[in-house]
């Protein structure tokens, strides 16, 4: 990006870092000022571009994939069970991929910004964690908030502190080392932090994210060059201090471990067993009714909510609800075939680079360096599909996957230019 005036970088780079940064901030906030930051980013960007006739930047084969699937959610909105939510839902979405280049862009330009924004998430992660153990162990937040049985802090009742930080966490960690030494004094605080978020993530009660964060550390673990021991550490910290806390208080093992075993039914030959809940199970299976009787383009963006009720997809009470809680059966639901073939790719893509990486591994050569295994382990926890999600289309959960990919995608870039 080429500036030629102050005025023009203040505008064009200087607000745009400005608000990247302060998106850690604005997502325990909620989905309005985290959104409104990243449309504004991407719009700026978009100005600049027309502005200088050049769109070089969006000249390569992950936008064009990325921009196809966005062609076909807005003709699916447009073209089947059309309703004004799904259209804008759709159209909207271009600017997930707008924001990526974008960042990845401004990261070209001067990556000193990492740091700014490295430093609001350690400050988001610590007051989060002073005020969620103050929560649990009080009963209620510095703002005179109740836990009502799960820890949520700032959250409230969204109950989403396990899920916050669970997707920041592998990009927390990342910076933390790609920036900081072992040597340094402030990395030992980074490792307090990261114990005690892994803990609070428990204690949240919150099972998938509690999930992600082991997911992510396996991921870590098996798959980095310098980073096994460190993370090995960590994660065996954290679980010596859930097993303290479940023995004194049980509540979060119960609702982690128990209920869930007891929701599936595993050991109980007299019950049913169910994927994950009775809920879960009827939510999947209306889905997958409503994919039979739309094979190709599915029931529409965001129609789940407006079809399971139909007596044709219920299966019980239990049938209907905004959305399935999977984001590959929503997929598979709301956009058909064709929509599942662009997730499905990325899954196999996905797979493709981690197995080439294991490969190299073996042959002490590593096509990933840390901080990038670190930024893919955050991508693992989305494109694994073995455990309930939110909302695919939800912008709140969209914009703590795509942080991930600037950052992916200049590291990248960084050691191609090398």
């Amino acid at each position: 990006m080429i500036f030629n005036s102050i005025k023009e970088k203040i505008i064009f780079y200087n607000s745009p870092v400005i608000l990247f940064c302060l998106l850690p901030i604005f997502l325990i906030t909620g989905p309005f000022l985290s959104d409104l930051s990243i449309s504004i980013i991407s719009l700026l960007f978009l100005t600049h571009c027309l502005k200088k006739k050049n769109f070089l930047y969006f000249k390569n084969r992950y936008f064009l994939f990325f921009l196809i699937f966005w062609i076909y959610l807005v003709f699916n909105s447009l073209g089947n069970n059309f309703n004004f939510d799904s259209l804008k839902i759709s159209f909207f979405y271009f600017r997930y991929g707008v924001f990526i280049i974008a960042v990845a862009t401004l990261l070209e330009v001067d990556d000193r910004f990492i740091k700014y924004f490295f430093y609001c998430i350690f400050l988001c992660f610590a007051i989060l964690i002073i005020d969620g153990f103050y929560q649990y162990f009080s009963g209620v937040n510095i703002l005179g908030w109740e836990h009502h049985g799960r820890v949520s802090s700032f959250f409230g009742d969204e109950k989403i502190l396990g899920s916050y930080l669970s997707r920041l966490w592998p990009i927390f960690f990342g910076i933390s080392i790609f920036y900081f030494k072992k040597k340094d004094k402030l990395f030992f605080l980074f490792i307090l932090i990261f114990i005690l978020s892994e803990v609070l993530i428990f204690l949240s009660g919150d099972r998938s994210s509690f999930f992600y964060i082991n997911l992510s550390a396996i991921f870590v673990i098996l798959l980095s060059k310098k980073l096994l021991k460190l993370r090995l550490i960590t994660l065996s910290c954290s679980i010596l201090i859930l097993v303290v806390i479940s023995l004194i208080n049980p509540a979060a093992k119960e609702r982690v471990f128990d209920k869930t075993l007891n929701q599936m039914s595993l050991f109980d030959d007299k019950k049913e067993t169910h994927i994950f809940s009775l809920q879960h199970t009827h939510h999947y299976i209306t889905s997958y009714k409503m994919f039979l009787d739309n094979k190709v383009l599915g029931v529409g963006v965001k129609n789940f909510r407006n079809f399971c009720d139909d007596e044709k997809y219920k299966v019980s009470k239990w049938s209907c609800s905004t959305h399935p809680h999977h984001t590959y059966v929503q997929i598979l639901a709301e956009t058909g075939i064709i929509g599942f073939l662009f997730l499905l790719f990325v899954f196999f893509y996905f797979c493709k680079y981690v197995i080439k990486h294991l490969i190299s591994k073996f042959k002490s050569t590593y096509y990933f360096n840390d901080f990038e295994i670190c930024i893919l382990s955050g991508i693992a926890i989305y494109v694994w599909p073995l455990v309930p999600t939110g909302n695919i289309f939800n912008n709140w959960l969209n914009i703590a996957m795509i942080l991930n990919f600037p950052f992916l995608i200049w590291s990248r870039k960084q050691i191609k230019d090398d």
